[in-house]
């Protein structure tokens, strides 16, 4: 066993790490509803306007941008990378800064179709909105974000006096230029936080004491909207010395969705994916992979490591499916649905240790998944605990074809033996 445990921790529990990266990105706003509500605060962003047609994108060039000569045109999709994306459609960027007269061309490009980045896949995204903005003169591109950092167990403040290009790049190349400045979640930020993060930044026009207070405004935003990241880039100085928050990235705990009503009213479903939709409408925990072995467990720490035994014997989970501690046998039933509904998927594991979630229960989802949704890959079940004896009996006297387990080790050997048949 502790073979086996070395063997875990010497990968690094590398899905588990992709999962966890995925679930950050549950509730993501868009670029033009994350302006609206930084404006909210006193924070400045560039003038702007989200648009559905061209009727409207026409009607917003002569209303909102009468006497400019260019306006810039971003695409509306929940995903990074936009300005070097490509649509299928052979359009070239995401985001455009075009002459009034040829915003209507560019918007038309856009609006429609479907924008491929190095975020969103080779599938894409469809863009249904184009946000219009007010071109801006700029004299400098700074980095600024806000997360929540597990060392300090509190919001950090990172920033960067160069910005406007991958943060990730610009701490590799330059990692002194980047600044980490934490927050004590009970004192809140101070003046001087938010003077250290003001230097870091370095403002080459902006007043100090106006930079300060944005800071402190950008601070209380993240708080008061129970956000997990905030991510601006780049935070730019105009030339008439103001500070502006040129592009926005937030995200928001899924947790404080009881108290964020407004906010989560805006979530997109088209902008995700369709099983991660389904899979919350029946009170599940969905989050698709790329793998071809189907996962269906009861809690996120079981999920995890049936995902790395899985990838510890050759295989590739396809998701992360957890079942919660309480499941119906419908509930059940729409784990099958959803796992079934994934082409990709060549073998299902179903992986329950019963403690509140009993084993008779979720042998009966299987049988009932089996009669409603025609199961055409092979199901290998390990099941554990609460009532085992008699949900293998259940599973047992059902007549169905199934590969079962005596632990997870066999399990995934197994899972991972019937996917590549």
């Amino acid at each position: 066993m502790r073979g086996l445990v070395n063997k875990l921790v010497s990968r690094s529990l590398s899905v588990a790490g992709q999962w966890q990266q995925q679930q950050l990105r549950r509730l993501n706003i868009h670029e033009y509803q994350g302006a609206e509500l930084m404006s909210k605060y006193g924070i400045n962003v560039p003038k702007g306007v989200a648009v559905s047609s061209l009727d409207e994108v026409k009607e917003a060039v002569k209303t909102t941008f009468p006497n400019q000569n260019e306006v810039v045109v971003k695409s509306q999709i929940l995903a990074g990378g936009r300005g070097l994306g490509t649509f299928l459609n052979g359009f070239k960027g995401g985001v455009h800064i075009v002459k009034t007269d040829q915003v209507e061309d560019t918007a038309g490009k856009m609006l429609g179709q479907i924008l491929v980045t190095k975020q969103t896949g080779p599938q894409g995204k469809v863009v249904s909105k184009v946000y219009l903005c007010e071109r801006l003169s700029l004299v400098n591109e700074m980095y600024f974000a806000i997360t929540l950092d597990r060392n300090t167990a509190g919001p950090l403040i990172i920033a960067c006096s160069k910005g406007g290009t991958s943060i990730e790049d610009l701490a590799e190349k330059y990692p002194d230029m980047i600044i980490k400045v934490p927050i004590d979640v009970f004192k809140g930020i101070t003046d001087e936080d938010a003077a250290k993060v003001v230097d870091g930044l370095a403002p080459k026009v902006a007043d100090r004491t106006d930079s300060i207070e944005q800071v402190k405004k950008l601070y209380k935003l993240f708080c008061e909207s129970d956000c997990t990241l905030l991510e601006i880039n780049p935070l730019a100085e105009t030339s008439s010395n103001q500070l502006v928050a040129a592009d926005a990235k937030l995200n928001f705990d899924d947790n404080a969705a009881f108290r964020q009503k407004q906010k989560f009213s805006l979530r997109d479903p088209s902008q995700e994916d369709p099983r991660e939709v389904a899979a919350a409408k029946a009170d599940l925990n969905y989050i698709g992979l790329d793998g071809e072995i189907g996962c269906m467990v009861n809690g996120a720490g079981l999920a995890m490591a049936t995902m790395d035994i899985i990838k510890l014997h050759g295989g590739t989970p396809a998701n992360f499916l957890d079942v919660g501690g309480n499941a119906s046998e419908g509930q059940v039933v729409e784990a099958f649905k959803i796992l079934t509904s994934d082409e990709k998927v060549k073998a299902i594991l179903v992986n329950i240790f019963g403690g509140i979630m009993k084993c008779d229960v979720i042998a009966s989802g299987i049988v009932n998944a089996a009669k409603n949704v025609a199961l055409k890959v092979p199901v290998v079940v390990r099941l554990e605990g609460t009532n085992v004896e008699q949900g293998k009996r259940i599973l047992k006297e059902s007549g169905m074809t199934l590969i079962t387990a005596e632990d997870l080790d066999d399990a995934a050997e197994k899972a991972v033996k019937a996917a590549s048949k």
